[in-house]
């Protein structure tokens, strides 16, 4: 529980005292948006890496040689746990944004964070907003800068990790329209951290890995059609070969 209190008094005291911060990179990012972009990507993985030590996480990567160092792609990945973005933000070694939902539009200095690190924020109950959100990622792709997404929706409670929600095959429309490929990312023991004990926070072993990208347009014709599922079983393979390496361990 201590841990859980110091983690929100640190991002609480974060948000309230990085606003002179902000204003400097809102006036930075008029003269050079790539300055501004790199300086705010290196405050957040800054503050993410602070909340992952106190929280006692140790992050395991693999896969990091699939990442393409020449051109922006679509991370998809399981999502399991609010630590899932941290770890993603920390490792990642490229600009990219999440796709986030539209709520949190409601918290100011946070939104303003998550737009300088190039989140995209989701209407999910309105058709029409989340097309412009898919056109924004399309947009944001082709400028060279990656989009992460969650095609689930939200985070996946079932205690088996292999059981993850189901893909929401319009997720990949950023890939399949961009053209940009696709990196597999399995995530496991996030929820070990926070979501399966909450309010207490554990220390915890955490992998992410990175899989081999595809491009949609690459794929048979019916799997083509049900990306989204493809993608998932390839996540599930990341799992699976996860849960074998720490059963050998």
């Amino acid at each position: 529980m201590i841990r859980f209190i110091i983690l929100a008094a640190l991002v609480g005291l974060f948000l309230i005292f990085s606003i002179p911060l902000l204003v400097a990179e809102h006036f930075i990012g008029k003269k050079n948006p790539e300055k501004r972009d790199y300086q705010s990507l290196a405050v957040v993985r800054f503050m993410f890496r602070l909340l992952l030590r106190i929280s006692g996480v140790h992050i395991t990567v693999r896969g990091l040689e699939n990442i393409p160092e020449d051109r922006a792609v679509l991370y998809v990945g399981n999502h399991r746990s609010y630590f899932d973005i941290l770890v993603g933000y920390v490792t990642v070694p490229t600009r990219m944004g999440f796709v986030a939902k539209k709520e949190m539009l409601a918290y100011p200095s946070l939104r303003d964070w998550m737009r300088n690190v190039h989140c995209l924020f989701l209407d999910r109950d309105n058709l029409k907003e989340a097309l412009k959100t898919i056109l924004a990622g399309i947009e944001q792709v082709k400028s060279g800068i990656s989009v992460f997404i969650f095609p689930e929706g939200t985070r996946c409670k079932n205690p088996d990790i292999l059981d993850m929600l189901p893909f929401r095959e319009g997720s990949l429309k950023i890939a399949e329209k961009s053209g940009c490929p696709v990196v597999p990312v399995a995530f496991t023991g996030t929820a070990d951290i926070f979501e399966k004990q909450a309010p207490r926070i554990r220390p915890s072993e955490v992998t992410i890995e990175f899989g081999e990208p595809f491009f949609i347009a690459d794929l048979p014709r019916e799997e083509r059609k049900f990306a989204g599922m493809y993608t998932q079983n390839r996540i599930r393979d990341l799992l699976i070969k996860e849960q074998e390496i720490r059963k050998e361990a």
